[in-house]
């Protein structure tokens, strides 16, 4: 009998390092990675701070030598079909169908399709819309910008205030718009996300905050958006952060719950089937350290973490040996840069009812601080500005205390 062979759906970091986890975890046979993008795996944040800041060579090739992760030896012999999208899946009978007609048979498989950019649905025109995505958007987007004088940025999360950040600095004359009263509200609540927008405030970016878009002016492009109060802003033109949506279409028709990316157990066994794993922000799973809510998790360590328990999980059956037995409790990381503030997380600040500020002050943040997030008074996150790495060392320790 042949070793089993394992299809991994999704080319990305998630799809990388559950090749990898897989090898680790005893897995020998085939393993091949379905990848949409021509591109092999790459590290995406980037890609909306240095990447659009850097004004420098454009060639698509050497720029994404300088993002693409390093391959281990371990996956030397992994097949990546790249330029190639899942379109369809029989799970009872173990295929994939591709964008191309071929259909991939699988002992087991890998959902690691993770998000895509959403787009808005709004009257006007097409030309001059952006979003930042992968790597051909943000070429795209630097592309455009050097006839484009005035910019809007339509979202105040993190994608939409990095991509605002890095157009002012290069010199761009940059609005920020958003239904909501504060940026980064959910994710950092609203004392830091308005200290965060007095800053970028005070260095000349321009906030339209508690707006929403009606639409765009233009004819062939865009030359303004609508917002829903009538005001008109100028804008050469305009880059759509407005979240994603979960690339899990293809696995539509076989009985799975994708309300909100693909349930799982704990173990990140896709629930309803068999011999199928989600790693990465697509994955919808319960998380012990915080509470028993099957949640994605959209943050850049989690294709690592999942990477590794859902291999495990996915040796297990295919060799019909019990499946992990410990809980799995990943701590949520992240980080972003905005002009001269880095900001580094860690656990689940979005998910907290009270924030406290332990060191600092909101409105010197460039000289540091840091915010800690409670919930029910128990420690779940904290949020550090611009502090040296031996503090975030410590303040990583003392959440491993909290939650060992």
């Amino acid at each position: 009998m042949s070793d089993p062979g394992v299809v991994i759906v999704g080319g990305s970091l998630g799809g990388l390092r559950a090749a990898e986890q897989l090898r680790s975890a005893g897995h020998t046979g085939p393993l091949r990675v379905i990848g949409e993008e021509v591109h092999l795996p790459y590290n995406r944040p980037p890609l909306s701070k240095d990447v659009l800041a850097d004004p420098g060579d454009d060639d698509v090739d050497r720029l994404h030598a300088t993002l693409a992760f390093r391959r281990r030896a371990s996956v030397a012999d992994v097949e990546f079909l790249l330029g190639s999208a899942a379109v369809g899946a029989e799970l009872g009978a173990r295929t994939v169908r591709l964008d191309d007609g071929a259909t991939l048979s699988y002992d087991g498989l890998v959902v690691a399709t993770g998000l895509r950019a959403r787009r808005l649905d709004l009257p006007g025109p097409a030309a001059g819309r952006h979003v930042i995505r992968t790597l051909d958007d943000a070429l795209g987007l630097r592309a455009a910008i050097a006839s484009r004088p005035s910019v809007v940025v339509i979202g105040s999360g993190f994608v939409g205030c990095e991509t605002a950040a890095s157009l002012h600095t290069l010199g761009l004359a940059v609005t920020v718009v958003d239904p909501a009263e504060v940026p980064f509200a959910r994710a950092l609540g609203p004392r830091l996300g308005g200290a965060v927008r007095r800053h970028l405030e005070r260095a000349g970016v321009t906030f339209a905050m508690g707006v929403g878009v009606a639409g765009y002016a233009g004819t062939e492009a865009v030359t303004g958006v609508i917002l829903a109060d009538g005001r008109v802003l100028d804008a050469g033109l305009v880059v759509e952060a407005v979240g994603s949506r979960c690339n899990t279409e293809w696995l539509d028709g076989n009985g799975l719950d994708l309300g909100d990316g693909v349930l799982t157990d704990n173990n990140l066994a896709v629930a309803g089937t068999e011999r199928v794993v989600a790693v990465g922000d697509v994955a919808r799973f319960p998380n012990p350290l915080v509470d028993d809510v099957p949640r994605r998790v959209e943050h850049w360590s989690m294709p690592t973490d999942t990477a590794k328990r859902a291999a495990a999980t996915l040796v297990a059956q295919l060799t019909d040996e019990p499946a992990p037995d410990t809980p799995f409790t990943p701590i949520p990381s992240f980080w972003s840069d905005l002009l001269d503030l880095r900001l580094q997380a860690f656990g689940s600040p979005a998910l907290a009812d009270e924030a406290i500020l332990e060191e600092g002050d909101v409105d010197r943040l460039a000289d540091g601080a840091l915010i800690t997030y409670r919930r029910s008074g128990l420690l779940i996150g904290t949020v550090a500005v611009n502090l040296p790495p031996a503090r975030q060392r410590q303040l990583r320790e003392r959440f491993l205390e909290r939650v060992s």
